[in-house]
């Protein structure tokens, strides 16, 4: 028997200042999936992963998701002099739990020592937020949504702003996430390197969706729907270069 998806998307339109902004997507997310989110600026891909955290709520269509979601969002801007530590706002991720006027357990720094652990970040555990590498605060940030412990992780653009090790360990991490504890992954990025290396499903997004496959049946055909025509792609899929070119001979 087929399980059930974690979230379901029917019909789903969205329209802003007279603007289309999301026009009849349909998709199912299951347990496990790693899913990467591609198309160019202004496609809508943001504007999805709010309507499925309930951000955006006046749309049409119908959502729904079987299961708790931890988001991590666009890489914010941090007030280098706000005085707040590391365990501090990773505890942020427990208040729906915990409830506002309620004073956290010691179950709960338990939890976040664990979680910031899992991140590699543990030893940054009383540590201002201000004084966080680029990599560290967004590490950071995913240990915030990871510390609910939620069965949908959906993450927007979480490489921008840091360096290339940076990077390098946020995407291993979130393959330990998947390999080792079969959480569903959600992720918009850029970096379709990153895309076609790590995730086994891709949704091209342009306002609607494209195609949404296994990342080894995406073709040539797929990305025609989502760039200009002039486009050269160099994808390392592991390890090898594949070329993904549109330009005439």
């Amino acid at each position: 028997m087929a399980t059930d998806p974690l979230i379901s998307v029917r019909d789903l339109n969205y329209s802003a200042e007279n603007n289309n902004i999301l026009i009849n997507i349909s998709f199912d997310i299951y347990k496990g999936d790693f899913v990467g989110i591609i198309g160019p600026n202004g496609a809508g891909k943001s504007t999805l992963i709010k309507t499925l955290i309930g951000e955006i709520q006046d749309y049409t269509g119908e959502i729904k998701i079987n299961g708790k979601i931890g988001y991590v969002p666009q890489s914010e801007e941090r007030e280098r002099d706000f005085p707040i530590k590391v365990y501090e706002v990773a505890l942020m991720g427990l208040y729906n739990e915990v409830g506002p006027f309620k004073r956290f357990k010691e179950e709960h720094y338990e939890k976040v020592r664990e979680t910031l652990k899992l991140l590699q970040i543990d030893h940054l555990y009383d540590r201002l937020v201000g004084k966080l590498s680029g990599g560290e605060y967004r590490r950071l940030m995913v240990a915030r949504a990871l510390v609910s412990d939620p069965d949908i992780l959906i993450l927007d653009e979480p490489e921008a702003n840091i360096d290339k090790e940076g990077q390098s360990i946020l995407y291993e991490i979130l393959r330990d996430l998947k390999q080792d504890k079969n959480m569903s992954i959600m992720l918009i990025s850029h970096d379709l390197n990153m895309i076609f290396k790590e995730t086994n499903k891709i949704m091209c997004m342009n306002k609607t969706l494209h195609c949404h496959k296994n990342t080894v049946d995406i073709d040539i055909n797929d990305l025609r729907t989502l760039y200009s025509k002039d486009f050269e792609l160099f994808i390392h899929v592991n390890e090898k270069m594949k070329v993904v070119s549109n330009k005439d001979d």
